[in-house]
């Protein structure tokens, strides 16, 4: 039997029943860790998330990783570069790094999604986040330095107003 461990430093098989992984919070979004970098050797990582009704992830760039998203439930509205597109079930994109892009919920009821995060190391950003709201110390200056640490950079947008407007989204 294959020990299901939640320890990201192991490098071994991994089983994830459904239902298994860290949950933890996002502010808008949760994440659920399901396959950490260290059970890839680093090639690519996997969580999932769920977006209430009017979540919004803002306009960022990934410099270090690109995404590659897969809707499982609800409707996910995504905006990467140019494009936009809202996405059901079974529905793909993928995300290159340098490229600004922004998800929300584009429904009114809860969406969920996985992500793949390729190559991994991005999770580790979720994890720390995740740690300081559930530690109650959600610090903007850590925030930022954290985003920083892993090339995340958060980007004004011309079209984030109007995506807002259209879906009705908490843009806070």
């Amino acid at each position: 039997m294959i020990e299901n461990d939640d320890d990201p430093q192991r490098s071994r098989a991994r089983v994830v029943h459904p239902g298994e992984g860290r949950l933890g919070d996002l502010g808008a979004i949760t994440v659920d860790f399901k396959v950490w970098g260290a059970d890839t050797g680093g090639a690519l990582a996997i969580v999932e998330h769920e977006f209430p009704p009017g979540a919004l992830v803002p306009p960022h760039i990934h410099t270090l990783e690109d995404e590659y998203s897969i809707v499982t439930a609800g409707r996910i509205g995504f905006r990467s570069g140019d494009r936009e597109a809202v996405l059901g079930a079974g529905g793909y994109i993928t995300k290159p790094r340098g490229e600004a892009h922004a998800m929300w919920n584009a429904g009114a009821e809860p969406a969920r999604m996985i992500e793949v995060i390729s190559p991994a190391g991005f999770e580790l950003f979720f994890r720390a986040v995740a740690d300081m709201i559930e530690a109650g110390d959600p610090d903007p200056e850590r925030g930022a330095a954290l985003a920083a640490e892993h090339g995340l950079q958060f980007v004004d947008t011309p079209w984030l107003a109007d995506v807002v407007r259209r879906f009705g989204l908490n843009a806070s």
